[in-house]
């Protein structure tokens, strides 16, 4: 019995205004969260992520994975990637994930974070590539990491945990007008998978 791990049968907007982020609590049960976590972090084919900040390519410590229907191209922080095609464990979570929100993804895009220290800036998912006003939905398996959401124009801030297993849903004009960003925590030591799950056009 998972003991505080529940999912929220009315998710409620997280945004005040200009966009819907809804957090829909815990969707994978404990267990099988667990086997998902381990199966993912082993058969993925993970890569260093490679971006370009202020004309200079780094490779970040985080690693990244991008699979998809198709061999869909991917551009963002000015580098081109090309998706795999869908692995066994990682369609039936794409599965879940749509039957749980009445969305369709055509893509996903994973993130390996192996401890606090690595992290994510602000910015938002307003890529070209994209679905336009689409909906994104995130998938957190392993360590709980903070998650925060700042409005473009107001600086207003909303931060959740998410947890194990949870899923979070980012939909209309929410790019437009927010950037989210998962920031450091160094207490963290264990590593967290994130799954977002997309539409390309």
């Amino acid at each position: 019995m998972d003991l505080f791990r529940q999912s929220i049968a009315r998710p409620v907007n997280l945004l005040a205004h200009n966009g819907e982020a809804k957090y829909y609590g815990i969707l994978i049960p404990l267990a099988e969260a667990d086997h998902y976590f381990n199966h993912l972090l082993t058969i993925i084919d993970w890569k260093n992520d490679q971006v370009i900040i202020r004309g200079k390519q780094i490779l970040t410590k985080r690693k990244v994975a991008w699979y998809a229907d198709a061999p869909f191209k991917y551009t963002y922080s000015g580098t081109t990637k090309q998706a795999s095609p869908w692995m066994k464990k990682l369609y039936q979570l794409k599965t879940i994930v749509e039957k749980k929100t009445g969305e369709q993804f055509n893509s996903c895009l994973l993130n390996l974070y192996h401890n606090g220290e690595e992290a994510m800036a602000w910015h938002s998912d307003g890529e070209k590539d994209l679905k336009k006003h689409g909906a994104i939905a995130s998938l957190s398996l392993g360590a709980e990491r903070k998650f925060s959401f700042k409005h473009k124009a107001s600086k207003k801030k909303v931060s959740l945990l998410l947890e194990h297993g949870s899923l979070l849903v980012m939909r209309g004009t929410t790019q437009d007008y927010w950037q989210h960003c998962l920031p450091p925590m160094k207490r963290i030591t264990k590593p967290r998978i994130n799954l977002t799950f997309r539409s390309i056009v």
